[in-house]
C-alpha cells in the first residue's frame, strides 16, 4: 500500500482526530484497517466493485447510525431504520452520520420537491398570514388536507380515465370478447356479470347497440336485474363496465393488484390534468387567496429561480421573518444546480442525482458541526459547471467543522479532496484492499488504476468518423424544447450534452425516440423481475445450464430451478431466512436446511462436470467462462466479461446491482446485434476512469457493426472523444431547450460558446479563444 501524510497545512492527527477502522470484512473487504482524518474531505476512489461502498456505507455509516439509534428508547427504535452491526474488529471515534445517497426520493403521487424539502410548509404559512382574502390557517393550503384538496382529484392534480376506444372492440359481441381487458376475459367472473345480466344480446356486435344499450353497458349503476341468466348471484345488481373498473382498479393502487398486467393497464388508462382544478391540486376557495396576484399553485408552478425573485418582493410586515428563511432555502436549490425545478415537481420523476441534491438542501443551512456527511457519487447527473458548485458546497460543510466522506469517480471531485483513499486494485475478489492513501498530488504518481488514469494525457477526437447518413428531428417542442430541429448522424457516436435541465433528455429520450420508435434505450433503470432474478436468469443461460444437469443426471430440468421442484422447502429457494426482532434489526441468516445453497440435499447430489448446481451459481463470470464452452452459454458470458462484469457471480440477484451495473448488463445483451440505433443515458455514471476506457471499446464495437450510438453525457472524456456533439442550453428549464452547438469536437474547441465549450477547453488544455 502506498501512503503519504496529509497536507502540510492540516494539523497533525492524534487518536481522536481520525475515524479508525480495524479489520473490516464486510462484503469483499479483506481485513481493511485505515485511519480517516476528521474535519476534512476524504474521497474514496477505485474501480467499480473494489469495496468503496462496503467500507464507507456498509461499515462506517452503518455502525455510526446503529450506535446513534441505540441511544433512543425501544419505542422510538421500532420506528427507525434498522442497521446491522458490520463485520469488523472495531470502529473508533465515529461521528454522527448523515448519509446522502442516490436512492431516489420516490414517494407517492403526493410527494413533491416542495414537500420533500419542507419549503412548501413555509409557503403555506406565508399564505395563511399574508395572502388575501384570508381563507384559513396553513393546513388548508395543503393538497393533502381534506379542507384544501380539490374534491375531484383529491389533491393529486390529475385523474386517470379509461380510453373507451381501446377498451372495447365494437366489431365484436360480448361472447366474442368485445371487452379488451384480461380482467373481463371471456369465461371470467367479471365477464359473466354482463352476459348473464339479461340486459344484452350477447351475440350482437357492440356497433349495433342502441344508444340506450351502449350507455347501460358503459355507465349504468345499481340497476336491478329482473331476467338474469343462469349463475347470476340472486342479490346482485348490475354495474356498468366503467364504474366497475373505477371501483376495482382506478380507486386502488394498481401495483398491488395481484395478476394485473401493468403493460395492458397502461394501454387502457390515460392520466391527464384534473378538469376541475386544472392540475392545481387545491379547491377554488384556497386558490382564491393570493399574494401580489399569484395563488399558492402559481408559486409552485414557477421554476425555483423565478420563485426566488417573487419571494424577495414580498414586503408585508408579517412576512419579515418568513421571507428570509424561505429565500435562503430556495437559494440553496439554485446553488446546487436545481434552479430549473419547480416545487410542484413529483419526487418520483427525479433522477438519482437530482434526488441526492434535493436531500442535500436540508443540510446546507444547518449549524450543526462535528457531524460526518457521507455522499454517494454526488456528481452524478451534473454538468462540469455544476460540479464546481458542488465542490464549493462540500467545502462549506467541511469548513463548519464536519467530516465529509465522498465515494466518487469524477476527477473534479477527486482533486477537491484533502485526503484520498483508493480501493482495489480490482473488483470483487480482486479488490477489497486499500491500495493508496494520501494527497491528490501523490495519487497522480501512484501505480494504481486511479493514479494511472489521473496522470494520463487527455484524448481529443481530432479525426471523427464520417456519418453514413442523418436522422432528422423536426420542430420538437416537448417540455422545454423550443421548436428544435437538428439531425443525428448515422453510424457514428453522437454525444448530447448541456447543463442539467437544458433539454437533453427531452430531445433524445423524448422527441428522437418518438420519431424513431425502433431506437433501443439502455438506461440505468431497474431491471424487471422478482428478488429471485439473477445474472444467469436475465442473460438466458440458466435454462441451458438446467438442461445440461438434466441430461447429465437423467433427471427433470425443473429440479435444478430454485423456483421450482428443486427449491429448499425451508427457505423456498432464497438461501436465507429472516427473523423479525421488532425494534431490532431483523436477523437474516443462512438457511440451516440448505446452508445457503438454495436447493434440496437431493438436488445437490447431482453433478455436472464435478460441480453441483449450487456451486455453478456461486461461480464468478470469469470462472464460468473457462467452465462452459456451450454455444448457448459461452457467448453470453463473454459479453458479460466485455462490459466489465466478470466479477459478478452467476447467481447474483439483480436487486443487488448498482445503476451502472444494470446498464452494463443491459448492454451485454445487445452486443451481438448489428445495425441498430442505441441511446445511452449517462453510461459513465458509477464508472471508474479505467472502466470508461472499456466502455469506449464497447461503443466502438457497436459502431463497427453499423450501429448508431447516441449518448446523453456530462463526462468530459466522453465529450472529447465523440464523433459529433450536440450541446443544449444555454441554461436549464425555461432558459434552455435550444441547440447551442452541433458539430465536431475540434469545431467546438475552436468556435463553441457556453459552459460546455469552456469546460472542454479547460479539459483539453486548449488556448483557442471562442
Amino acid at each position: 500500500m502506498q501512503s503519504e501524510a496529509l497536507h502540510a497545512s492540516a494539523p497533525a492527527c492524534v487518536a481522536t482526530d481520525v475515524i479508525r477502522v480495524v479489520g473490516a470484512r464486510e462484503n469483499n473487504l479483506r481485513n481493511v484497517s485505515v485511519d480517516i482524518p476528521k474535519k476534512r474531505i476524504t474521497v474514496f476512489t477505485g474501480v467499480s466493485g473494489s469495496g468503496k461502498s462496503s467500507l464507507v456505507f456498509d461499515t462506517i455509516a452503518a455502525e455510526s447510525q446503529r450506535q446513534l439509534n441505540d441511544t433512543f428508547s425501544t419505542f422510538v427504535r421500532h420506528r427507525l431504520p434498522h442497521h446491522a452491526q458490520p463485520n469488523a474488529d472495531s470502529l473508533e471515534n465515529l461521528c454522527a452520520a448523515i448519509v446522502v445517497d442516490q436512492r431516489r426520493l420516490g414517494g407517492n403521487a403526493r410527494s413533491t420537491v416542495g414537500t420533500a424539502t419542507d419549503i412548501l410548509a413555509l409557503i403555506r404559512l406565508l399564505f395563511s398570514r399574508v395572502g388575501q382574502p384570508f381563507v384559513g390557517y396553513s393546513n388548508i393550503f395543503s393538497f393533502n388536507h381534506p379542507d384544501g384538496m380539490c374534491p375531484r382529484c383529491e389533491g393529486l392534480g390529475k385523474v386517470d380515465t379509461v380510453a373507451v376506444d381501446r377498451l372495447f372492440d365494437r366489431q365484436r359481441s360480448l361472447n366474442e370478447g368485445a371487452i379488451r381487458f384480461s380482467a373481463f376475459a371471456v369465461g371470467g367472473y367479471r365477464w359473466k356479470r354482463y352476459v348473464n345480466s339479461g340486459l344484452f344480446d350477447n351475440d350482437k356486435p357492440l356497433k349495433d347497440y342502441s344508444d340506450e344499450e351502449w350507455q347501460t353497458l358503459l355507465h349504468a349503476q345499481d340497476v336491478p336485474v329482473t331476467n338474469p341468466g343462469p349463475g347470476w348471484p340472486p342479490t346482485s345488481r348490475y354495474e356498468g363496465v366503467l364504474p366497475r373498473i373505477r371501483r376495482n382498479f382506478l380507486n386502488r393502487n394498481v401495483d398491488e393488484i395481484k395478476g394485473l398486467d401493468r403493460t395492458e393497464w397502461d394501454r387502457l388508462v390515460t392520466a391527464g390534468p384534473c378538469p376541475q382544478c386544472h392540475g392545481a391540486r387545491l379547491n377554488e376557495k384556497v386558490l382564491s387567496c393570493r399574494i401580489d396576484g399569484r395563488n399558492i399553485a402559481d408559486w409552485c408552478a414557477l421554476e425555483v429561480d423565478e420563485l426566488l425573485a417573487v419571494v424577495t418582493q414580498v414586503g408585508a410586515p408579517l412576512a419579515a421573518t418568513m421571507v428570509p428563511a424561505l429565500a435562503s432555502r430556495l437559494q440553496h436549490l439554485v446553488d446546487i444546480g436545481l434552479g430549473y425545478l419547480n416545487l410542484g415537481r413529483g419526487t418520483n420523476s427525479l433522477s438519482g442525482g437530482e434526488s441526492q441534491r434535493v436531500k442535500m438542501v436540508r443540510y446546507l443551512g444547518s449549524s450543526l458541526s462535528d457531524m460526518s456527511y457521507i455522499f454517494d457519487e454526488p456528481s452524478v447527473g451534473l454538468h462540469p459547471r455544476d460540479v464546481a458548485r458542488l465542490t464549493g458546497l462540500l467545502r462549506h460543510l467541511r469548513d463548519k467543522g464536519n467530516t465529509v466522506l465522498v465515494v466518487e469517480h469524477d476527477p473534479d471531485i477527486i482533486v477537491a479532496a484533502d485526503h484520498v483513499i483508493d480501493m482495489g486494485p480490482g473488483a470483487g475478489d480482486a479488490g477489497g484492499r486499500v491500495v493508496f492513501e494520501g494527497s491528490v498530488a501523490a495519487l497522480r504518481l501512484a501505480d494504481t488504476p486511479t493514479g494511472r488514469c489521473l496522470a494520463r494525457p487527455v484524448s481529443v477526437n481530432a479525426a471523427p468518423r464520417t456519418p453514413s447518413g442523418w436522422l432528422p428531428i423536426e420542430h420538437a417542442n416537448l417540455h422545454n424544447l423550443k421548436d428544435v430541429s437538428v439531425s443525428i448522424p448515422k453510424g457514428v457516436m453522437t454525444v448530447v450534452t448541456g447543463v442539467a435541465g437544458s433539454g437533453k433528455s427531452s430531445l433524445i429520450n423524448g422527441a428522437f425516440v418518438r420519431t424513431y420508435p425502433e431506437v433501443v434505450c439502455i438506461d440505468q433503470g431497474a431491471i424487471g423481475g422478482s428478488r429471485r432474478s439473477n445474472i444467469a436468469t436475465y442473460t438466458g443461460i440458466m435454462d441451458p445450464i438446467r438442461w445440461l444437469f438434466a441430461r447429465a443426471n437423467t433427471a427433470s430440468a425443473s429440479l435444478f430451478s430454485a423456483n421450482s421442484g428443486g427449491a429448499c422447502p425451508v427457505c423456498k429457494g432464497l438461501g436465507t431466512t429472516e427473523t423479525d426482532l421488532a425494534f431490532m434489526e431483523p436477523i437474516v441468516s443462512i438457511c440451516e436446511r440448505c446452508r445457503g445453497r438454495r436447493f434440496t440435499d437431493e438436488v445437490l447430489t447431482y453433478r455436472m462436470r464435478g460441480k453441483n448446481i449450487g456451486e455453478i451459481l456461486a461461480m464468478r463470470v470469469a470462472e464460468a467462462k473457462a467452465f462452459f464452452d456451450e454455444p448457448e452459454i459461452g457467448p453470453a458470458l463473454e459479453r458479460l466479461d466485455e462490459v466489465g462484469l466478470a466479477y459478478l457471480s452467476l447467481g447474483q440477484p439483480l436487486s443487488s446491482l448498482s445503476g451502472g451495473e444494470r446498464q452494463r448488463l443491459k448492454l451485454a445483451t445487445e452486443l451481438g446485434q448489428s445495425g441498430r440505433i442505441y441511446v445511452f443515458d449517462e453510461p459513465t455514471s458509477g464508472l471508474h476512469l479505467s472502466d470508461i476506457d472499456r466502455l469506449f471499446r464497447l461503443l466502438d464495437r457497436l459502431i463497427e457493426r453499423d450501429a448508431t450510438v447516441v449518448v446523453i453525457e456530462h463526462q468530459l472524456d466522453m465529450i472529447a472523444r465523440a464523433d459529433w456533439l450536440i450541446d443544449m442550453g444555454p441554461e436549464a428549464g425555461r432558459r434552455g431547450g435550444r441547440v447551442m452547438f452541433a458539430g465536431t469536437v475540434t469545431a467546438m474547441l475552436a468556435t463553441g460558446s457556453g459552459d460546455t465549450a469552456a469546460h472542454l477547453r479547460r479539459y483539453a488544455g486548449s488556448a483557442v479563444a471562442p
